[in-house]
């Protein structure tokens, strides 16, 4: 069986993410912080969604990634508010509008660090690691069917973390 492509998770940084959206960082600092650089909404109609989200940790390790997502009318944004280690696994369009596998990139982020995606952007479920971790979520959405769009990629890719980030002692090797 031929080996998957890899990505390896490097340490979330607002430079090295910038193509991608922003980097909320400073969120357990004192003080008031705008993060509205990348907020986009191209439809006037939707509405503002904000929602928590429960999410359990990956179970297996190196990651399988077998479908993107992305949100062609919104950006979106994660807040962090009961999170330690989390994945952001992101890939940029081609000329088509397809996502360019080859460019996938993993970020490596800690809980106190957000992030926003440039609408449109392609980018996989959020991953946590360690522990269940609970994310607040914005974006806009009108309840139609393209308020996201999910892709089911023909060359799945793995995702590991560098070799000092060990997995969460739970994972168990991926099949």
């Amino acid at each position: 069986m031929a080996r998957l492509p890899q990505v390896i998770a490097e340490p979330l940084s607002a430079e090295a993410f910038r193509p991608f959206g922003q980097v909320l960082e400073g969120l357990a600092e004192p003080g008031r912080k705008s993060f509205n650089e990348f907020l986009e909404n191209a439809r006037l109609y939707a509405g503002v969604d904000l929602s928590i989200a429960t999410i359990k940790p990956a179970d297996a390790w190196p990651m399988r990634v077998k479908v993107l997502e992305r949100h062609p009318h919104s950006s979106q944004t994660f807040i962090p508010v009961n999170a330690a280690r989390y994945l952001v696994i992101v890939a940029p369009d081609k000329s088509d509008g397809s996502p360019e596998l080859e460019g996938a990139r993993c970020f490596l982020a800690d809980g106190r660090q957000g992030v926003t995606y440039r609408r449109g952007l392609w980018h996989h479920d959020m991953t946590v690691l360690d522990d269940t971790a609970e994310m607040a979520i914005l974006m806009w959405c009108d309840g139609g069917s393209d308020d996201e769009e999910l892709l089911e990629i023909d060359t799945p890719f793995e995702v590991s973390l560098p070799v000092d980030s060990q997995p969460p002692p739970a994972a168990k090797p991926a099949a």
